[in-house]
């Protein structure tokens, strides 16, 4: 029986759990007694759930003669491979300027949340990466422990709310954040608070972000990679903007159905040829764990595209996978392999893709 995967929390949730924490002890006035303890916060979600933090660390000290609260949590992303998993999640809380009528928040970007160099993205450019359900997050919560502590007490406060992940700038670069313009740290993501583990929503919500980083910095022709290996050795014989470069993983379908969503000119699909093949037979998601490939029909496939496999039945039967592949791009093709399965990949695709009469797909099979 194969063990239940557990969910977990977005970076955003887990800025606004410390949000809330700290907002709690610089508006209570017995937070820095010594007895005093805050183990954890309960925060509203963005489906109408409460869900509560335990707090990691958190204190309440003076700066320049002006109190100023601290509180972090660890984030737990569940079984989900995610990179800020077990990462700590800060804010800063202090009081700033004069009181008004109602309570009055402001969210900035500390130390490893990176800033929107790019557009494109939901965030303006010079805007910290806090995306729009975060920063809802973080105001519904820290406008909770005012309200808790003050009730509707006239003039109320104006709290700065500052957001920092000490390890942010080091986890940005295992991510894309880079390329989509995102700098000096990780993005506060998040749409519904939770983190589903081994979730489309992360890919797909990358996928979408990349392309609209393309159009809005005008590139009319995109490469769509199935992997790192492929798409680097795209951009080293092709030499596109980096903007244009979009990692599909094995979302080919997902990915063929957005681009043609951002009206590119042209769409180049990059991957090794074992991968390509299943592209080019109209594979929806690519990744094995949906089914290894049917053997007799990638032999029927490619000889339907004029390639002869000598031996085919025999390896059928013997189930040499590999040996089919290898045998495909030699013999008649041999002079020009990549080429020939390109060209007439492409018309399958397109034929299978109805809605792609219109676009030009061109394709790169990658050699090593």
């Amino acid at each position: 029986m194969r063990k239940r995967l557990r969910s977990g929390y977005t970076t955003g949730a887990c800025a606004a759990a410390a949000a809330k924490a700290a907002a709690l002890l610089l508006l209570d006035p017995h937070a820095g007694a010594a007895h005093r303890k805050l183990n954890s916060v309960e925060i509203p979600f963005p489906d109408g759930s409460r869900v509560s933090f335990k707090i990691h660390n958190f204190k309440l000290q003076t700066r320049d003669s002006k109190p100023v609260a601290f509180a972090s949590v660890i984030k737990d992303a569940g079984d989900d491979p995610d990179v800020t998993h077990g990462a700590e999640i800060a804010a800063e809380a202090r009081l700033a300027g004069a009181r008004r009528p109602l309570p009055r928040l402001i969210i900035n970007g500390g130390r490893g949340v990176g800033t929107v160099t790019k557009p494109g993205l939901p965030v303006p450019v010079g805007e910290p990466a806090i995306n729009p359900v975060p920063r809802k997050m973080i105001r519904d919560a820290v406008l909770e422990a005012v309200d808790s502590l003050m009730g509707k007490a006239s003039p109320a406060p104006v709290v700065e709310i500052t957001i920092s992940v000490p390890d942010g700038e080091e986890l940005a670069r295992k991510t894309l954040n880079s390329r989509l313009g995102i700098t000096g740290g990780i993005s506060i993501l998040g749409t519904t608070g939770i983190v589903r583990p081994v979730s489309t929503e992360a890919w797909t919500a990358t996928i979408t972000a990349s392309m609209d980083v393309a159009v809005a910095t005008g590139r009319k022709e995109i490469v769509i990679s199935a992997g790192r290996a492929s798409e680097k050795a795209h951009m080293k014989k092709y030499h596109f903007p980096e903007e244009s470069y979009v990692l599909m993983g094995d979302y080919l379908e997902y990915s063929l159905l957005e681009a043609g969503k951002h009206n590119f000119r042209k769409i180049h699909l990059c991957a090794q040829w074992a991968k390509m093949l299943k592209i080019a037979m109209a594979t929806p998601q690519t990744h094995v764990r949906f089914g290894a490939i049917d053997i007799r029909k990638a032999v029927e496939f490619l000889n339907s595209l004029g390639i002869d496999i000598p031996g085919s039945r025999s390896l059928i039967r013997r189930g040499r996978y590999l040996n089919i592949l290898l045998r495909a791009m030699q013999g008649q093709f041999m002079n020009c392999p990549c080429k020939r399965f390109a060209v007439l990949q492409r018309g399958m695709l397109k034929k299978s893709h109805k809605g792609y009469l219109l676009i030009h797909i061109l394709s790169h099979i990658i050699e090593r």
